[in-house]
C-alpha cells in the first residue's frame, strides 16, 4: 500500500488513491472513486463513485466529496464545507440521473461550513469565505463571501489579498512573492515575478 490509512478508515474494492495520500479516522472512500497522491483525507469524509479529487488536496473534517466533483490539484476544502450534485432533491423523487457536475480549479480553497451548489465552476486560486453559499461561477483569484456568495476582492496565489476593484483595470503586486497581477475587466491575470 503506496498510502496511508487509519484502521477505522472503509476504502471499497476499486477505489485508486495515490502515493503518499493519508487516510484518516472514519473515512469512506467508495469503489470507483479516483483519489491524486498527496491528498489528505480528514476524519469522517465520505468520497463518492464519481468523485475526482487532484493532487496534494486536504479535505477537512466531515467533508462528503459526492458523484460529479472533481477537485483538480492543490484544492483545499475547509472543515464541514458542503458539496451538492442534485439541484431540486426530493426524498420521494429518484433524481440520480439529474447529477450537475461541480469543478472546482487548481489552487482554489473552500471555506469552513460554505456551501457550493451543484453546477457550478470555481476558478484557480479563488477563494470562497467560511460560511458563503456558492450559486453561480467564481472567477479565477475572486475573493467571494456571503449568502449568496458576492465577488469582494481578489487573491493572490499565496492566499494574500490584492489592493484591485472587483472590476476594471489596475495591477497589484503579491507582496510575499512579487507576482504581478493584471486585472482587465472582469478576469485577473497573474504574471511572472517582477
Amino acid at each position: 500500500m503506496s498510502y496511508t490509512q487509519h484502521p477505522s478508515a472503509i476504502i471499497d474494492d476499486g477505489a485508486q488513491i495515490g502515493e503518499g495520500s493519508r487516510v484518516w479516522h472514519f473515512v469512506h472512500v467508495c469503489g470507483g472513486a479516483r483519489i491524486g497522491k498527496g491528498v489528505s483525507l480528514g476524519q469522517n469524509v465520505f468520497v463518492g463513485n464519481q468523485a475526482v479529487i487532484g493532487d496534494h488536496c486536504k479535505i477537512q473534517n466531515n467533508v462528503s466529496v459526492y458523484d460529479n466533483v472533481t477537485l483538480e490539484e492543490g484544492v483545499f476544502c475547509g472543515p464541514s464545507m458542503v458539496f451538492t450534485n442534485v439541484y431540486n432533491p426530493r426524498a420521494l423523487v429518484e433524481r440520480k440521473h439529474e447529477y450537475r457536475s461541480t469543478l472546482v480549479r487548481k489552487g482554489a480553497t473552500l471555506g469552513a461550513n460554505c456551501t457550493i451548489v451543484c453546477g457550478v465552476t470555481i476558478g484557480e486560486y479563488a477563494l470562497v469565505g467560511a460560511g458563503a453559499l456558492v450559486n453561480k461561477d467564481v472567477a479565477a483569484y475572486a475573493l467571494v463571501v456571503g449568502v449568496p456568495a458576492r465577488q469582494i476582492g481578489w487573491i493572490s496565489e499565496f492566499g494574500e489579498r490584492l489592493p484591485l476593484p472587483c472590476q476594471g483595470q489596475g495591477e497589484g503586486v503579491c507582496q510575499h512573492t512579487g507576482a504581478l497581477y493584471v486585472l482587465d475587466g472582469s478576469q485577473l491575470i497573474k504574471h511572472t515575478a517582477i
